[in-house]
């Protein structure tokens, strides 16, 4: 293991994602993505074209592109749960559950 992590990011992310669905503003790309005319269709698509873009990067084996594309997607499918209604701590319990 190269370093240690710190998962608070993960936390602070989803509080801003938290913070823009309910205080929209169309400066930010987060809310854009959640109050577009496609709903959650858009989100989606997004977390299609990451997990896609993060395939490509890995089998090629572009370290840094891989990084880019792995939190590129960890940030649209952190979207997309909420654009789900499914709350951060239920998929950490799932994860929890999971882990023995």
């Amino acid at each position: 293991m190269k370093g240690a992590v710190d998962p608070a990011i993960i936390s602070e992310i989803w509080t801003v994602i938290q913070e823009r669905a309910i205080n929209p503003s169309m400066e930010s790309y987060t809310s854009r993505l959640l109050t577009d005319i496609k709903g959650i269709d858009k989100v989606l698509e997004k977390v299609g074209e990451e997990s896609t873009e993060f395939i490509i990067a890995a089998k090629n084996g572009v370290n840094e592109r891989t990084v880019e594309e792995a939190s590129d997607l960890i940030f649209h499918l952190l979207v997309a749960l909420r654009a789900a209604d499914i709350d951060l701590s239920e998929v950490m319990q799932e994860l929890k559950k999971r882990r023995k």
